[in-house]
């Protein structure tokens, strides 16, 4: 075979996610900048709350390729191996300085493949991962209300 798929997020997936976030950040009280990619890294759907802090825009962008691409939570590279001294630092300056480190970019798994991932920042990395766990929650739930993957 020359050619294959790939599963991506689709754009109703993303604003379900997105709206999941929203409402998160809402209980919480904050605003956030909240981020989607599909599995090709490429941004899908993109939400800024009026007060998310406009410097944290990119690194949203930035933890949902970081998630999306490593098909893991951002939050997996918060230790000694990619600090200073670490066998892996430096990796945050890979992929043109995109690759982010910090708390809050969480993949999106659908059926065991990662389809694409969120990306939220504004607050501390355990706020940002609240917010952006609530959106895949909310992309999980609409799955099963729909009886299966199709995104």
């Amino acid at each position: 075979m020359a050619t294959t798929s790939v599963p991506r997020l689709s754009l109703e997936a993303a604003k379900v996610a997105a709206d999941g976030a929203q409402e998160k950040a809402k209980q919480m009280g904050m605003d956030f900048n909240i981020a989607l990619v599909d599995s090709t890294l490429h941004l899908l759907h993109f939400t800024r709350m009026p007060s998310a802090k406009l410097t944290s825009i990119q690194i949203s962008i930035d933890k949902a390729f970081t998630a999306a691409g490593h098909r893991a939570p951002t939050s997996a590279y918060q230790n000694k191996n990619f600090l200073p001294g670490g066998p892996a630092f430096g990796i945050h300056n890979s992929n043109g300085g995109r690759f982010s480190i910090i708390g809050g970019g969480i993949p999106i798994v659908i059926d065991g493949v990662t389809v694409g991932a969120i990306g939220v920042s504004t607050g501390t990395p355990a706020q940002d991962i609240e917010c952006a766990t609530a959106g895949v929650e909310a992309v999980e739930a609409w799955v099963r209300r729909r009886g299966g993957a199709k995104l």
